[in-house]
């Protein structure tokens, strides 16, 4: 079986999706496809429902109402599907005594695609010791454990739910460039889930924002990194300019201001210069963070 194509539709696909515990609502009608082939991010704040949408997509949970298809199946209860899943996340348990060694052993027995010589190198690269026992491990040599099964594991959809923020800097560093390396030559579809947006920015293809359960955004990264731009310049020159617009956000100082509008224009952005205004990009997690702000409370906001 490819790991790049193992159905030839969407990757997963999810009609009115909702899941509750006792009178709380985690998920709420959720409906999203997944394209193949593309690196995802599932943002949101915590309890926002990213780890419970996960479960419920990898067969972990059963919904309360709603219809989930991973290549064409669903996930529950169905080796054909979750032989093509792997779902690595920061609380992985593991039986009492065991140590990495007999994590990278026995993970050939659930991934058809293992590549036991790449995990090889990636133990050496994260520094993990072979030898010792899981619970004997440090929080960010746990990390690398989960790291290193989920990218050797070349599964045609791989879940990653913030098992890498055990790392420090340089071990996310060298995650983040193993995954884009191994993802350009062996393709699948990849889900991470964090809130280091500005960290793995560069990897996203397409970004999903949740939040109390349900699906704000659900854009292709490109298209929203390109999809706003702050104005910055005297306030009258600025409120001129921004008037009409989709703003974001807005702050200011003095008779300076900075506002954060919609999609410019390279008419739009002449204007600007011609009126004397600073154009700069906005960062994913800034725009993510602003139309969430919008989208959760319907007013613009202030520094």
């Amino acid at each position: 079986m490819s790991a790049t194509l193992p159905f030839p539709g969407p990757a997963v696909q999810v009609n009115g999706l909702t899941k509750r515990f006792g009178s709380f609502t985690a998920i709420d009608d959720v409906s999203l496809t997944i394209a193949p082939g593309r690196i995802h991010g599932l943002l949101g704040r915590n309890g926002a429902g990213k780890t419970t949408l996960m479960q419920l997509i990898t067969g972990q949970d059963f919904a309360t109402r709603g219809e989930i298809r991973v290549f064409g199946g669903a996930p529950t209860e169905n080796a054909r599907v979750l032989q093509d899943i792997c779902f690595i996340k920061e609380s992985q348990r593991y039986p009492e005594d065991f140590q990495p060694k007999h994590v990278l052993r026995s993970a050939p027995w659930f991934f058809e695609n293992w590549d036991a010589d790449f995990a090889d190198r990636l133990v050496e690269e994260f520094r993990v010791p072979l030898g010792r026992r899981m619970k004997k491990l440090s929080r960010g040599q746990l990390s690398a454990v989960g790291v290193i099964v989920g990218l050797a594991s070349r599964a045609p959809l791989t879940f990653f739910d913030e098992p890498y923020l055990g790392l420090d800097a340089v071990a996310r560093q060298l995650f983040y460039d193993r995954l884009l390396e191994d993802f350009s030559e062996h393709p699948r579809t990849v889900v991470l889930s964090t809130h280091l947006i500005d960290e793995v920015a560069n990897l996203l293809e397409q970004v999903i924002v949740i939040d109390q359960g349900r699906i704000l955004l659900d854009e292709d990264a490109e298209a929203l990194r390109t999809s706003a731009t702050t104005v910055v310049g005297q306030r009258g020159a600025v409120d001129a300019f921004v008037h009409g617009r989709e703003v974001l956000h807005r702050e200011g100082l003095g008779g300076l201001a900075s506002v954060t509008v919609g999609g410019l224009e390279p008419t739009d952005r002449a204007a600007a210069a011609a009126a004397g205004l600073e154009l700069a990009p906005v960062s994913l997690q800034q725009l993510i963070v602003r139309k969430t702000a919008i989208s959760t409370t319907g007013i613009e906001q202030s520094a």
